[in-house]
């Protein structure tokens, strides 16, 4: 995975896991670096039950815990679910990085040209919240 025009394995990093009966339904992998935490990235299946809610307040908690300040990550400019999702849960705009996916592609060529909604893919979006 890149953003900021960082690699990160995502697997170096701590994961919550929810689940629903016993059978995992969501993923958040984060990493803490105090002050700051990193959301890497977030899945839940099924969507709008609550689960990604459930994450975001679980590494709110583990990130106060670690000593973290500042809880952020990055998405990209067509992703307008989870830019209205992470604003609904306290997260603010803190800067937007014009061209960092042209950067991206440069070391990982199968990010796509277009994004959710017909939206040309250009820039990243840092949101955070302060904790």
């Amino acid at each position: 995975m890149w953003s900021r025009g960082v690699a990160h394995r995502v697997s170096d990093w701590p994961a919550l896991v929810a689940e629903i009966g016993g059978a995992p339904c969501g993923l958040l992998a984060y990493r803490p670096a105090p002050p700051e935490c990193a959301i890497l990235v977030i899945d839940a299946e099924p969507r709008h039950q609550g689960i990604g809610s459930a994450l975001i307040a679980a590494v709110v908690e583990a990130a106060k815990t670690a000593g973290c300040a500042r809880l952020w990550l990055v998405t990209t400019n067509d992703n307008v679910d989870a830019l209205r999702f992470y604003q609904r849960r306290g997260f603010a705009l803190a800067a937007v990085h014009r061209g960092q996916i042209d950067e991206a592609r440069k070391h990982k060529p199968s990010i796509p040209r277009d994004g959710r909604y017909g939206i040309p893919i250009r820039d990243e979006i840092e949101l955070e919240r302060l904790l």
